[in-house]
């Protein structure tokens, strides 16, 4: 009578168990974490190195070759130092600053979650573009630290042969921390697609009574992010976060420190165009990095990037050339070059958004713009730009922000402004409106350009209070080669 009971108890419990098993297979299981693919991952790799090769030894030598002799050194070890103490910097505080929430400062700045990369470890993953794809996070840390190295080193080429190494490594510190992070932070920073994507799709499932929960928690996903992304604003690669960004600061820097000794009396000619020349060929081969990379992924729109990095910089410089030829009666390699780096300028923050027939026509447009600041205008107002830092980058870098609004315009061939809440899961594009898209870009060019070139003015005089911008009138004429340095570039 026993076992019979027993059995029966359990016949009883196997059917309560298969039961149970019937309904966990009818509820859905939690999708598995995305994981990083090994082609991406190899891809963002890729690009990071092609970033660093832009300043060192790109920048480098196109910075070098535009000096007289007796300043190369400086200007050389000037980026090299740049690139190292900002990488350092990046990994104590910058990259949490830049790219964490920041509380009530979020709007503006990150926080110190992840300051010293506390919490970061080989299985944490950065998102991308696309729902469902990630990247390791230390890849991403890698080629976002490539930028904060990259921007405040276009920054000397104003103000070289004049400045303080002292006083230039003290500037950077603070300009990267106060300018660069909080700008990197509120272009670029947001939830990322899956954030958005998830809480959309859960509003949409959302009964009556859920609505109103699931609209706060897809209101407080799109509120995580910076102040212009939150705008509407786009930047692909850095139209505003690096090139307004550091070409105002040179602007405001070479004013602050004041014309060079001999200034618009004597000839102050590059010293090797070869140099220059390498330089560039090095920045334009990098850049593919810095605009394709910035896609995160390999896929189409990175394809996009690279094709109007390629036809955006050929139309730049073949614009440069037939202008001066027009103008000055002669075509320059110089003017070649500058046209090519003017292109890459202004079509870094179209890059991904632009067709590639709105990326010639950029390059076709910034060229002319370009020249006309770098010699009529520059003559006119009688500022020492060095190298051209605020005609090329700041000018050309607001001539990409601008037109970016425009020609992200499907009818235009664009890509149209990304959307991750209409199809919840799905990345589509945004319906166009030139007056809204437009806006969103002006705004972010001029924010910047107050933001940057007030701030800088103002790091600029504490560095001058602390230990002065400039060298003595005797040092600037023996060149800063020997006297910051102890050394020379060439020994006859």
């Amino acid at each position: 009578m026993k076992t019979k009971t027993l059995n029966r108890a359990g016949l009883v419990g196997l059917a309560l168990a298969a039961m149970a098993g019937a309904a966990l297979a009818q509820t859905p299981a939690a999708p598995p974490a995305p994981v990083p693919n090994k082609g991406d991952t190899a891809f963002m790799m890729s690009s990071t190195i092609l970033v660093l090769l832009m300043t060192v030894p790109g920048l480098a030598l196109f910075y070098g070759g535009l000096v007289r002799s007796k300043n190369m050194l400086s200007v050389l070890t000037q980026v090299f130092a740049i690139v190292c103490i900002v990488s350092l910097m990046w990994i104590i505080f910058g990259y949490s600053l830049a790219f964490t929430n920041g509380g009530g400062l979020n709007d503006i700045v990150g926080g110190f979650s992840k300051a010293f990369l506390r919490g970061v470890d080989g299985n944490s993953t950065a998102a991308t573009f696309s729902n469902g794809v990630v990247i390791p996070e230390y890849v991403y840390i890698a080629f976002q630290m490539t930028f904060a190295c990259i921007t405040p080193a276009l920054i000397v080429g104003a103000f070289a042969e004049r400045m303080k190494f002292s006083a230039l490594l003290l500037f950077i510190v603070l300009w990267v921390s106060f300018i660069y992070f909080p700008m990197a932070h509120m272009v670029w920073y947001w939830g990322g697609p899956d954030a958005v994507g998830n809480a959309a799709k859960a509003l949409a499932e959302a009964g009556a009574d859920g609505k109103t929960a699931a609209q706060a928690a897809l209101d407080a996903v799109n509120a995580d992010a910076g102040m212009l992304f939150k705008w509407g604003a786009l930047d692909f690669a850095g139209g505003t976060v690096v090139h307004i960004n550091a070409g105002i600061a040179g602007l405001v820097g070479c004013v602050l420190i004041g014309k060079r000794i001999g200034f618009g009396k004597e000839l102050m000619a590059p010293h090797s165009l070869t140099m220059t020349l390498i330089g560039a060929a090095l920045l334009w081969v990098g850049w593919f990095g810095f605009n394709a990379g910035s896609n995160l992924e390999a896929n189409g729109t990175a394809a996009l990037a690279m094709i109007n990095t390629f036809v955006a910089t050929a139309a730049a410089a073949v614009a440069w050339l037939f202008v001066e030829w027009a103008v000055k009666g002669k075509p320059s390699m110089l003017g070649m070059v500058s046209g090519a780096v003017a292109g890459l300028v202004a079509v870094t923050p179209a890059a991904g958004f632009a067709g590639p027939m709105g990326s010639i026509l950029l390059g076709l447009v910034v060229s002319p713009v370009c020249f006309m600041f770098c010699s009529t205008v520059k003559n006119a107002l009688g500022y020492d730009d060095s190298l051209d830092v605020f005609g090329i980058h700041c000018i050309g870098g607001i001539i990409g922000a601008l037109a970016t609004g425009i020609l992200v315009n499907q009818a235009l061939g664009g890509a149209g402004i990304p959307d991750y809440s209409t199809k919840p899961g799905e990345l589509v594009a945004a319906t166009y409106e030139f007056g809204p898209a437009f806006l969103a870009q002006l705004k972010a060019v001029l924010f910047t350009l107050v933001f940057s070139g007030v701030g800088s003015a103002i790091l600029y005089k504490i560095v001058d209070v602390i230990v002065g911008l400039r060298v003595t009138s005797d040092q600037e004429r023996e060149g800063l080669d020997i006297a910051e340095h102890g050394e020379r570039a060439y020994h006859d």
